[in-house]
């Protein structure tokens, strides 16, 4: 890796959605040499690395203003298809590669990788993990994601599960790393503000129907009609018309059209953690939000008044202290949590957060100065050890089963004309729009 007096090291994040856009481009800024570490966390700082970002072109393409409230400008910023994004990986120079993507994604670009860099002696360390806590399709998503340089956990306990799986199938496990989630931070919990403020954060898809949305609601509005002395703030991920990770077909800024919620409730958007700087108590189904605020010391509460679900993806709250009903919240209930739990989650509480990602940093280091490069890309997955399932995965991306473009893949020797960029955007534009609202319709329709 190069040193504080040499040439910057070079990094390239590729991200499909406004939530791992955020990881990928935090966990840069976290595994970066140099200062930055502390730039990460300073929006004036100056970024100890050359940051590309590659914007994987779907429905859930971040928008301007989502990419803004990650707090990380890339010295570069671009939309791209797979194919479009491999041929950059193979004409240009990059130390590291941060794959913030989808499981199937992450496999694709791995095998797509491989392809492209089969004539070069030299290739950037491929990095990539998850966005959030893994409650769901462990051994689907890690299977995908194995034969990237380091797979990051961003726990104890995910490392220690992500070991097991690669290890339970004959897989090499050494990429599995131990960090933590790489936004968080903030100030320490110092105690009540004025006025005291409940804060809800929602999540795209949990719960996805609308009687449990609106119970949510409901029940949020009730406790803000209850305390009228607080200020109760529905958390939003997204403004109308804005798509992200999880498609959101009953949008919350919806419901509460039907609603009459008092004067001490309103709906906020932006940065989660300038959310948290004035919240005295989180309240969440199953969000990593819960775990910001718990590195941070804020009372945090994890709902059961939909019951303790593997689909809710509170369950992995079991244990944690933090489990409480609106009932007991109304009451003045202030869950503690348990202090082992929360630190099995990587949630530093003891200060040790500014060394999460130092045997990231490390491992990096050693893979960029290991004599004669490094080896080929070797995923899991490949047309022998899984021929009806790698297959179709990478031909979602136009890709073979070798990782080659396939006839008539979308890739460009250039950059698309005005009039090209204007039918792309009204394509792009139409699509979302039939995911987002004329699918859901359909689909209520089928059920009828």
């Amino acid at each position: 890796m190069p040193s504080s007096t040499s040439k910057p090291t070079r990094i390239a994040v590729l991200a499909d959605s406004d939530t791992r856009w955020k990881w990928g481009a935090l966990t840069a800024a976290r595994i970066a040499p140099g200062p930055s570490m502390e730039a990460a966390e300073r929006d004036d700082a100056q970024l100890g690395f050359e940051l590309s970002g590659f914007l994987l072109r779907g429905r859930a393409t971040p928008t301007a203003r989502q990419l803004a409230e990650v707090g990380v400008t890339a010295d570069s910023l671009r939309e791209v298809t797979s194919v479009e994004f491999l041929r950059a990986m193979a004409e240009e120079e990059y130390d590291v590669l941060v794959l913030a993507l989808v499981g199937g994604g992450v496999q694709a670009m791995l095998h797509g990788l491989k392809h492209a860099w089969r004539d070069r002696t030299s290739r950037p360390v491929v990095v990539t993990g998850y966005v959030g806590v893994v409650y769901e399709k462990l051994a689907d998503g890690l299977l995908l994601r194995h034969g990237a340089d380091l797979v990051l956990a961003n726990s104890r306990q995910d490392a220690e599960r992500f070991r097991s799986v690669y290890e339970g199938v004959g897989a090499d496990a050494a990429s599995v790393t131990e960090v933590a989630l790489p936004f968080l931070g903030g100030e320490t919990y110092a105690g009540e503000h004025e006025p005291c403020t409940v804060v809800f954060a929602v999540q795209p898809s949990v719960p996805d129907n609308r009687r449990d949305r609106v119970y949510l609601l409901d029940r949020l509005i009730r406790h803000a009609r209850l305390h009228p002395e607080r200020e109760v703030l529905l958390k939003l991920r997204s403004r109308p018309g804005e798509h992200t990770t999880h498609i959101e077909e009953l949008p919350y800024q919806k419901l509460v059209q039907r609603l009459d919620p008092p004067d001490n409730f309103r709906l906020v958007y932006g940065n989660m953690g300038e959310v948290l700087d004035r919240t005295d108590l989180l309240v969440t189904i199953s969000s990593t939000a819960a775990l910001e605020s718990l590195h941070r010391r804020i009372p945090t509460a994890v709902l059961t008044d939909l019951g303790i679900r593997e689909v809710l993806g509170n369950h992995h709250f079991v244990g944690s202290g933090c489990l409480a009903s609106w009932d007991q919240l109304d009451a003045g209930h202030r869950p503690v949590p348990d202090e082992e739990w929360v630190a099995r989650q990587g949630v530093a509480v003891d200060g040790t957060y500014a060394t999460a990602f130092d045997a990231a940093r490390q491992r990096i280091a050693e893979l960029l100065a290991q004599p004669g490069g490094l080896a080929p890309l070797a995923p899991y997955y490949t047309p022998a050890t899984a021929p009806g399932y790698q297959p179709g995965i990478l031909a979602r991306h136009h890709l073979g089963p070798d990782g080659s473009p396939l006839p008539g893949a979308p890739a460009h020797d250039k950059e698309p004309g005005p009039v090209r960029q204007i039918v792309r955007r009204a394509a792009r534009g139409a699509y979302r729009h039939g995911v987002q609202r004329v699918a859901p319709v359909i689909r209520r329709m089928g059920e009828l």
